[in-house]
């Protein structure tokens, strides 16, 4: 089975294909391309190279104020701009015909008041709330009605909703919510980013990332694969998660979190979201080496 893909971000970069794409590789995500000509680049090579697609959401970038549509918002131009730039590129994606369409989740995030989330990246404040401005049957009802649209936008055409989980609170971890909605709307998965994971277990003493990892594990599609390792500024992230690179220095356990996915699921693909120009050619083919053994490739 085929499992791995890599990302084209912004253009559809023939250098970066050539060097990090393997024939044994399922195919490439692709990120907010730059321009409508870039898209007709990325469609022709799609094409010639009979490559499969995700789609990391958006499509095609700057169609919106932010990357990432609000549907959470409590405020309702936000939320009915949300819906409207969801389902317009959902339109725009499908001559590429798409595997999977990945959103983030939750947007706006919902922070806990007590945790110092200075390492997450967020354009604007409207992208999140604390927790004491949102109340949890709030959270609920909104997520409901999200899970819904976006479920029936699948189903439209023909894509695997993905939900990429974004910075977690106790509305997510500490009840049984999502698990509810993944269940009664079935084509809706989620990507794992062991990135976030081991940033958020590192600032939040309320994360437990095992029991997130197990939580999920069920249901994931896709992992998104990166390491970092905390430092003043996480200038090192989306690092290659290479074999190398020491827990007991700060980097994620890539391992363990592989380890504790394919305890109750081993059906999942990844996909490389590194920088893969920081590392050379023969750590390159070491990263994937390793990583088709941590999933029994």
């Amino acid at each position: 089975m085929k499992r791995f893909l890599i990302g084209q971000f912004d253009k559809f970069d023939i250098n970066r294909q050539d060097r990090d794409f393997r024939d044994y590789f399922f195919g490439i995500e692709i990120n907010q391309m730059e321009s409508f000509a870039e898209l007709q680049k990325l469609k022709k090579n799609i094409k010639e190279r009979n490559l499969n697609i995700g789609i990391h959401f958006p499509l095609l970038k700057n169609q919106w104020r932010a990357r990432d549509p609000q549907y959470l918002s409590k405020d309702n131009t936000t939320y009915k701009e949300s819906i409207n730039y969801m389902e317009n590129e959902f339109q725009r994606a499908e001559e590429f015909n798409p595997d999977y369409i990945l959103l983030h989740y939750p947007k706006p995030v919902i922070l806990d008041n007590n945790v110092n989330w200075s390492f997450w990246r967020f354009c604007d404040d409207t992208e999140y709330y604390y927790e004491s401005e949102i109340s949890y049957e709030f959270f609920k009802d909104k997520s409901r009605n999200f899970f819904k649209i976006f479920s029936e936008q699948g189903e439209k055409y023909n894509f695997t909703p993905l939900l990429e989980l974004d910075g977690l609170n106790k509305y997510v971890y500490n009840t049984n919510l999502i698990e509810n909605l993944l269940e009664e709307y079935t084509n809706i998965k989620i990507c794992l980013d062991f990135g976030r994971i081991h940033l958020q277990d590192c600032i939040d003493d309320n994360f437990i990332w095992q029991d997130i990892v197990r939580k999920f594990a069920r249901y994931t599609y896709l992992v998104h694969l990166w390491n970092v390792k905390i430092d003043t500024n996480i200038s090192n992230s989306h690092y290659p998660a290479l074999k190398s690179l020491k827990v007991e220095d700060g980097w994620g356990d890539m391992e363990q979190y592989f380890k504790t996915l394919n305890e109750i699921n081993n059906n999942y693909k990844v996909l490389f979201e590194h920088k893969s120009h920081l590392i050379s050619d023969e750590e390159l083919e070491e990263c994937y080496q390793w990583i088709g053994e941590l999933i029994n490739l």
